[in-house]
């Protein structure tokens, strides 16, 4: 019993000098600059041409209503409508959307016809 309350202290520091190994320095060294070079100047893009049929995308809210309504005359799918008017949330027949008002003209309700293109709808 006398031995291994002897031993017990003994393991404990073996235990703990083992955990302390080659743990790097034990100072932060000193940081090298890197070397700098010329910054890289991206080649300028050309201003994208918009191809006939494809609307330019309107971001943020609908404000011009009567393009708006122009832009429905036409029939669009969902996917050209959520290309035209990226920032538009489209709620189709059938989808989980809360009621609230909004004012903005953000939440736009789709009437679909029988090909599933929009055919009118209302803000809300």
């Amino acid at each position: 019993m006398r031995r291994s309350l002897l031993l017990f202290p003994l393991c404990t520091v073996l235990a703990l000098l083992a955990g302390c190994g080659n743990k790097g320095p034990l100072y932060m060294p000193k940081p090298t600059p890197a070397p700098t070079a010329a910054p890289v100047q991206p080649a300028a893009a050309p201003a994208p041409v918009p191809v006939q049929g494809t609307p330019v995308p309107v971001h943020g809210a609908v404000t011009d209503m009567q393009a708006f309504d122009g832009f429905i005359a036409t029939h669009p799918t969902p996917a050209q409508f959520r290309a035209a008017y990226p920032d538009v949330l489209l709620v189709l027949p059938g989808s989980i959307s809360t009621r609230e008002m909004r004012t903005d003209h953000s939440r736009y309700f789709a009437e679909l016809d029988k090909d599933g293109r929009i055919t009118g709808g209302k803000f809300m």
